[in-house]
């Protein structure tokens, strides 16, 4: 019978054999991967909160606002009519996923996402600062109601609250606008009842997720964990722990051989080809590998996980475990890097390999997606018109060698600001006619009408005859739109 070695897949660390939640009390971490990820979570923090306040011409620098189908990145609006745009910048931030994690797996978990910079950056450390390292807070939870308890808690929940206050006055800032934001704030709730009640809704929501969901979204809930098993390969850059080095584990003695986990023993008995007699040589046989087993690895996780076991979809490689053994690894004496960024491959050959010929397939893909986005992103317009032949109309005669086709527009204007329009045909044998005055457009909306175009019938080609018009701001052409003009069958 074949022994099975990964049972630990078959259970997550968070839930019990009876279904039943396992609250995680993670050890703080130390050292210069924590310390690294610290400096780049305040930056990041920093650039969330700091955006909203952000405005480039009196419009904010960024804006996601669904409900109203207003989008400004970066002080470009971008309209319904940019849809195509969209659909390949999510293209494109697909494949980069996809390489991305082929070659360094979670990174972006450990070190980008949100919702392990406010756990574990944030939330966290405001809870070690309260209630102390993970044996304090185990003991604290279990220890009855006292004034002290009370007292920590009330304050750990009300830091918690607050900090949920804000960002999700924050997150409705990148939807709504932070001038609209101000206002559902500063007016009564019965003025603004959705908007109070969506600040209400989404700051109960950070609320549960960083103070009782916690490591169940990076478990369970976030799909990006589940596709990851499916995009990684042996040559994907992990956190990854060292099995040809550490193993077997054992735990570390006061007296030990000079070559610290090596002894010599007897090792094998072979003919000597020279003189045809038995030979008995020595060998060194490693006893333990530098894993001393002090399970500081695990006490670091914070989802709860042996790291030991290999690559699990819990991970979210956050590195507490490769501070954790580089400490004890000093402390030993050992080399460090036990527990390191490698693949399993490195591990196994001592090399890595990461520009495979599958890195190399999605790499092509992705530099033409982003081709393609810099090519359709440097020919938009600020301005898209939209003509076509009045449905149901047939041509006009105009006296005896004249033709007339009526058109209706629609123009969006995709800035903030407004423009006086003005239309022209491209054509030397016709004239275009606006049906009442000149129109002008207000930022962000769209303006229509119509307006005939009158061709001499003798330059006509036949039924359809394609021409070519012309949009106009201020004297400067915004765009050019296709058109056919219907005349007599020749």
């Amino acid at each position: 019978m074949i022994k099975d070695t990964e049972k630990y897949r078959d259970k997550i660390a968070t839930v019990d054999e009876k279904g039943k939640r396992i609250w995680i009390y993670p050890k703080k971490p130390k050292g210069r991967f924590y310390d690294y990820r610290t400096y780049v979570s305040w930056g990041l923090l920093a650039i969330l909160f700091g955006l909203p306040f952000i405005k480039v011409n009196g419009e904010p620098l960024v804006l996601f606002n669904i409900l109203e189908r207003n989008f400004i990145l970066f002080g470009i609006h971008f309209t319904p009519q940019d849809f195509h745009l969209f659909v390949l910048a999510m293209l494109t931030f697909l494949v980069f996923i996809v390489l991305f994690t082929v070659i360094y797996g979670r990174l972006f978990c450990g070190w980008v996402c949100p919702q392990t910079i406010f756990m574990e950056m944030v939330f966290r450390k405001i809870e070690y600062w309260i209630e102390g390292d993970a044996s304090a807070q185990r003991r604290l939870d279990k220890a009855p109601w006292s004034t002290e308890k009370m007292r920590k808690k009330a304050l750990k929940h009300a830091i918690f609250i607050f900090i949920s206050i804000l960002i999700a006055h924050t997150f409705l800032s990148y939807i709504l606008g932070l001038d609209r934001v101000t206002e559902i704030v500063t007016e009564s709730p019965f003025l603004n009842p959705s908007g109070f009640f969506a600040m209400v809704a989404f700051t109960g929501a950070f609320y549960f997720v960083f103070s009782r969901l916690r490591e169940q979204v990076c478990t369970t809930i976030c799909p990006y964990g589940r596709l990851q098993g499916v995009m990684t390969d042996n040559n994907s850059i992990l956190v990854t722990y060292d099995f040809e080095r550490g193993e077997p584990r054992g735990k570390l003695k006061k007296k030990k051989n000079p070559l610290t986990n090596i002894q010599s023993e007897v090792a094998t008995a072979a003919f000597s080809d020279d003189t045809n007699s038995l030979v008995v040589e020595e060998k060194p046989i490693k006893i333990t590998g530098d894993c001393i087993n002090c399970y500081l690895c695990v006490k670091v996780c914070p989802t709860g996980i042996d790291i030991r076991d290999g690559v699990q979809l819990e991970c979210v490689n956050c590195t507490a475990c490769m501070d954790a053994c580089d400490e004890i690894m000093e402390k030993v004496d050992r080399k460090k890097g036990l527990i390191r960024y490698d693949s399993y491959n490195g591990v196994i050959a001592g090399q890595q390999k990461i520009f495979t010929a599958r890195v190399k397939a999605y790499t092509s893909v992705l530099l033409l997606l982003i081709a393609a986005n810099v090519f359709f992103l440097g020919n938009r317009s600020d301005v898209e018109a939209v003509v076509l032949r009045t449905p149901g109309m047939l041509y006009q005669k105009v006296g005896d060698d004249h033709i007339s086709n009526l058109y209706n527009y629609q123009v969006f204007n995709k800035t903030n600001h407004e423009m006086p329009l003005e239309f022209k045909l491209l054509s030397d044998f016709g004239v275009l006619k606006l049906v009442g005055d000149a129109p002008t457009v207000a930022g962000s909306s769209m303006a229509e009408g119509a307006f005939f175009i009158e061709m001499e019938k003798d330059k006509l080609e036949g039924r359809k005859n394609k021409i070519f018009i012309e949009v106009y701001t201020n004297g400067e052409a915004v765009d050019k739109v296709k058109t056919n003009f219907l005349g007599p069958v020749k």
